[in-house]
């Protein structure tokens, strides 16, 4: 990418678009082409046509996407389903259209089997039961990868996709009804300390393991793809390893400095027993993170609960 190609990052104002602008701009990057949804609703396929025509973007980021947690994806399958497809659909059909140079689409470690081996390989996508809290979701993210691959194998372009593990950060999803683990775990625990509550209820048996990559880190390996990678096999990205549940919690705990009692609800579903990727694609091309997971989390509870 030259710094005077026109850069859209659609969906800029999320945890990954945002880490993706952070680092373009670390780059030198300044003609970002950037639309919040009020002005733009990719839903809306009239919409991202005229975009399109008009600003005739060199590359795009599509990190733009509606996602959840459990509890979100279990209770508004249709909204994941309708949503997702409609947005990549019309991204990726106006990016062909109009000669984007490159397009860099994101699924979701959550897509693979639910039962997959672990780590959990590329070539390990459509070879079982999907986690049925997450399908719709899971189905319409394999979708946008088939549709990178098809349009690069009918029309020839080149529309590359990442699977990046579990992410938090900056700008992460904090409501209790809708986030994913680990920013709800640092609310509650936030809370619980400043409430003086002498317990906190974790979802679950606390014995699934998860992987989890700071955003900035994954915008990171997606500028370096974006740069060096240009095959239609998507990569998986993440750290290479993992913890339980329940090593989350009071690792959580002691970084908050909250002195009750953990306790897990066994009622509620866990999903995924284990969600390691397996890196080793993207580690050959030369791209290892670089932000310690303890020292990530500290950050972003520090800059989200402690600086007022």
């Amino acid at each position: 990418m030259k710094h005077t190609d026109k850069i859209y990052v659609a969906g800029h104002r999320g945890m990954v678009g945002s880490a993706i602008v952070r680092k373009l701009k670390k780059e030198g990057y300044q003609n970002l082409l950037l639309r919040i949804s009020k002005e733009l609703d990719l839903r809306d396929q009239k919409a991202v046509e005229e975009f399109f025509k008009k600003e005739k973007p060199d590359y795009v980021f599509l990190a733009a996407a509606k996602v959840g947690g459990i509890l979100a994806n279990n209770e508004h399958p249709a909204d994941f389903i309708y949503d997702n497809l409609a947005i990549q659909s019309n991204v990726i059909h106006q990016s062909y259209l109009n000669g984007v140079k490159k397009l860099m689409f994101l699924g979701s470690s959550c897509i693979y089997p639910k039962l997959a081996p672990q780590p959990l390989k590329e070539d390990y996508l459509l070879t079982g039961h999907l986690e049925p809290t997450n399908d719709a979701y899971a189905v319409a993210k394999i979708a946008g990868i088939k549709m990178c691959e098809a349009y690069r194998r009918q029309h020839g372009c080149n529309f590359i996709a990442a699977m990046p593990t579990n992410l938090y950060g900056p700008g992460d999803n904090y409501d209790l009804k809708s986030s994913h683990v680990l920013p709800a775990l640092l609310r509650k625990f936030h809370e619980a300390k400043i409430n003086d509550e002498p317990f906190v209820t974790i979802w679950g048996s606390g014995k699934p393991l998860r992987e989890f990559l700071h955003a900035d880190d994954l915008a990171d390996a997606l500028y370096f793809m974006m740069e060096h990678y240009d095959e239609a096999q998507f990569l998986n990205v993440g750290t290479g390893s993992d913890l339980s549940i329940r090593e989350l919690a009071e690792l959580i705990k002691k970084i908050v400095g909250y002195e009750g009692e953990l306790r897990f609800d066994s009622t509620k579903p866990d999903g995924t027993p284990r969600k390691l990727l397996d890196v080793s694609r993207l580690t050959a091309l030369g791209w290892k993170p670089k932000i310690g997971f303890e020292d990530g989390i500290r950050a972003v509870y520090e800059e989200k609960f402690l600086m007022k």
